[in-house]
């Protein structure tokens, strides 16, 4: 016999409600089918539950589409391991279908698509370069990117500009033969958002934190560019910040810190300068959630109207299905 001087309670006198009568949130309607193996992704994302995150996927591709058809900005804002993990040729392809108005890059994601377009490759091992301190001085990565800004901050041009400018620069003079041993060569060019974006005159900001990059320790950098030209592109970035009202899409990709702070700026000085920036879309893809991602993306922005959307996922699965996806809707025989 218990010692407690307390008993436990009794349930004879609990009063219960029919299964029918107190429903539930999921429904067998709701449950994913069996993929059939035809049909293409969409029949795929017909298959899937009309649960959690698979309606949270439908829903980032109609504020997509729908942003589109209405000629609203849809702009990426992009953190470097979207680029390293090589997924610019599709986003470049988005840009091409519509899907993708302009890009933000933090200062990682251009210096990751700098040198893909210059050697092929890039994303160092930094185990085994820091120990003699060898991590981060590329010597034409520091060289030409700072070159590169400072050039372009001469013509009164953002950092984003001043790259696919250099780019397609040193491109053209590789490929045409007109200097036969060109300062730098340019060999992947078009596995470069930057250089794609430039072609297209498509919009690319560079948000630079001075310190948190490997060039801002090359002898050739020059502060004073790196800081005029990204501001440059903070008041390009809130110009397409403006456009999002009533319909609008801002994507944050793979950036904890600096473009949702970035953002959340950009956001509060355009409605401070009386623009109306209200009922608009805003998504975070992440592998993880992060804090300001969170509430400077998706909540944040929001108080007054419009949708924040989280998918969690990497990047290397997610883009390419959200690409593919919309390119099934963009046909016109799509399912």
């Amino acid at each position: 016999m218990s010692r407690y001087r307390i008993q436990p309670l009794e349930f004879t006198g609990l009063k219960t409600v029919p299964l029918q009568e107190r429903g539930g949130k999921v429904k067998v309607e709701h449950f994913a089918q069996p993929y059939a193996g035809r049909g293409g992704v969409l029949a795929l994302l017909n298959s899937m539950p009309r649960l959690l995150a698979a309606d949270v996927l439908r829903a980032v591709l109609e504020a997509i589409f729908e942003a589109r058809s209405r000629r609203k900005p849809i702009v990426w804002g992009l953190g470097g391991h979207v680029i390293k993990t090589g997924l610019a040729p599709v986003l470049a392809d988005l840009m091409d279908r519509g899907f993708a108005t302009a890009f933000a890059m933090n200062g990682s994601a251009a210096i990751h698509d700098f040198e893909i377009a210059l050697a092929g490759h890039t994303s160092e091992d930094v185990e085994a370069a820091l120990p003699d301190g060898r991590f981060g001085v590329a010597e034409e990565t520091g060289r030409e990117l700072n070159n590169a800004i400072a050039a372009g901050n001469r013509l009164a041009l953002g950092a984003g500009e001043a790259l696919g400018r250099f780019l397609d620069a040193m491109y053209s003079t590789t490929s045409d033969g007109a200097r036969p041993e060109p300062a730098i060569v340019v060999r992947y060019p078009d596995k470069s958002l930057l250089w794609r974006a430039f072609q297209a005159q498509v919009p690319v900001t560079v948000h630079i934190a001075i310190g948190t990059d490997t060039p801002h320790v090359h002898p050739r950098v020059d502060p004073a560019a790196l800081g005029m030209s990204s501001h440059r592109d903070f008041r390009l970035f809130c110009a397409l910040v403006r456009e999002l009202d009533e319909g609008g899409v801002y994507l944050n990709v793979g950036s904890a810190v600096v473009l949702p702070e970035v953002f959340l700026k950009a956001l509060s000085a355009v409605r401070n300068l009386g623009y109306r920036v209200e009922n608009f879309t805003t998504v975070n893809l992440d592998f993880l959630q992060h804090y300001r991602p969170r509430v400077n993306v998706l909540e944040r922005p929001h108080v007054r109207g419009g949708q924040g959307l989280s998918l969690t996922g990497h990047h290397e699965i997610m883009i390419p299905l959200l690409a593919a996806c919309l390119t099934e809707l963009d046909e016109p025989n799509a399912g």
